[in-house]
C-alpha cells in the first residue's frame, strides 16, 4: 500500500519556465519620459487651479465663522475680565492695608528696642559714673593719714 502523489507535468512555480511572476522592464520610448512628465505637470497645475477656485468660497466661509466666534468670545469675556479686575483691585487694597499695618508694627517694635537699648546705656552710664565718683572719693580719703598708722 503505497500512496502515490499526483504528479504535475507542467513547470513549477518559481521555476525558470514560469513567466507569470517575472520582472519585466518597461518599454523605453524615445523622448517619451520627458513628454509624460510634462503631461503630469500640466495635469497637476490644472488640479491646483481647480482646487484653488473651488476652495476659495470655503476658505471665505471658514474665515467668516472664525470672526463670528471671536466676536462672541469677546462679548462673553468682557464682563468676566471686568469682574476679575474688580476682584484684583479689592485684593490689592487689602494687601496694601495689611502691609502698612505690618510696617507700623515693625517700626514700633524697632523703636521700643532702640529705647530699651538707650535706657540701658543711660543706666549703665549712671552706674559707671557713680562707681567712678565712689572710687574717686575713696582715693581722696586714702591720702589722709589714719590714726592707727595703717594705710
Amino acid at each position: 500500500m503505497t500512496d502515490s502523489t499526483s504528479t504535475n507535468n507542467g513547470p513549477e512555480m518559481g521555476s525558470p519556465g514560469d513567466d507569470s511572476f517575472a520582472w519585466t522592464e518597461p518599454e523605453k520610448e524615445q523622448g517619451g519620459a520627458g513628454q509624460q512628465a510634462r503631461e503630469w505637470l500640466t495635469q497637476l497645475q490644472a488640479m491646483i487651479e481647480n482646487l484653488a477656485t473651488q476652495a476659495a468660497p470655503v476658505v471665505r466661509e471658514v474665515g467668516i465663522k472664525a470672526a463670528e466666534l471671536a466676536a462672541k468670545a469677546g462679548e462673553k469675556a468682557g464682563p468676566v475680565a471686568q469682574r476679575a479686575a474688580e476682584l484684583t483691585g479689592q485684593a490689592g487694597t487689602k494687601l496694601a492695608s495689611r502691609s502698612r499695618d505690618l510696617a507700623a508694627d515693625l517700626r514700633r517694635d524697632a523703636d521700643a528696642a532702640k529705647a530699651t537699648a538707650i535706657g540701658a546705656a543711660d543706666e549703665a552710664g549712671a552706674t559707671v559714673g557713680s562707681l567712678t565718683d565712689a572710687a574717686t572719693s575713696e582715693a581722696s580719703t586714702a591720702d589722709e593719714p589714719t590714726t592707727t598708722g595703717v594705710a
